[in-house]
């Protein structure tokens, strides 16, 4: 069962092959350590968290855009007879709040001697 090679020949691919392996080994446990976990996890919250951040910055300008369309004429004038109604709501919230708030909680009283 000769496949033409010499010993010395087999004892280098055995060589070979142990390297191959140990550096396969040691790729692994770089891979699966505990500071590279965590470091990628790091990069892909990130990644998330950038993502979210802008996307809700495009919400936001679109949100925007669209008010100063409906308030501001073209020629960058305020509309005043849209303006008005919102600013005329936006108080009658606030003071509706405010009294809302300023309202004394009932508590029930309670029976000493019981």
């Amino acid at each position: 069962m000769s496949d033409g090679r010499t010993p010395a020949q087999i004892e280098a691919d055995i060589a070979r092959r142990r390297q191959d392996l140990a550096a396969t080994l040691d790729e692994i446990s770089l891979r699966v350590s505990p500071s590279t976990l965590v470091g990628e996890a790091k990069a892909r919250t990130k990644g998330a968290v950038d993502r979210t951040a802008g996307q809700a910055f495009v919400v936001a300008n679109r949100a925007v855009t669209s008010a100063r369309g409906v308030l501001v004429a073209p020629d960058g004038a305020p509309r005043l007879e849209r303006i008005v109604p919102v600013a005329v709501a936006a108080v009658a919230v606030a003071g509706l709040l405010a009294v809302g708030s300023r309202r004394p909680k009932k508590t029930r009283g309670r029976r000493r001697g019981r």
